[in-house]
């Protein structure tokens, strides 16, 4: 079982990968956005900020912060399979090992990113 600050640090690849896109792409894709991951088996819930300056910092969530305009959910282990292997999310999405709440405009920006 994946520890928390495995998690945390996995998500820091994934969010640091969005710092790797075409600045312009990254400003026509991604509007602010708030993103969080709750990590099922450890109970915790991880937020960043997405931006057309890429990510901010992931921290761990707050009992009173509100909940993020993008929701993902998935076990530790499997969370850092994909934080491995980025390709992994579809197929991981598609089997519901990685549950995704957003809007369905939000859903389409993420898709131009996978």
């Amino acid at each position: 079982m994946a520890t928390a600050e495995e998690c945390r640090t996995a998500l820091e690849a994934l969010a640091g990968r969005l710092a790797e896109i075409d600045p312009q792409k990254r400003a026509a894709i991604l509007a602010d956005r708030s993103l969080s991951c709750t990590v099922t088996d450890l109970g915790i819930t991880f937020v960043t900020k997405l931006g057309p300056d890429g990510p901010g910092p992931v921290t761990e969530a707050g009992p009173d912060d509100p909940p993020a305009q993008v929701r993902f959910s998935a076990s530790g282990d499997e969370l850092l399979a994909v934080a491995g292997d980025p390709k992994r999310f579809a197929r991981s999405w598609l089997t519901g090992r990685v549950k995704v709440g957003a809007s369905l405009t939000d859903l389409l920006r993420l898709r131009k990113l996978l």
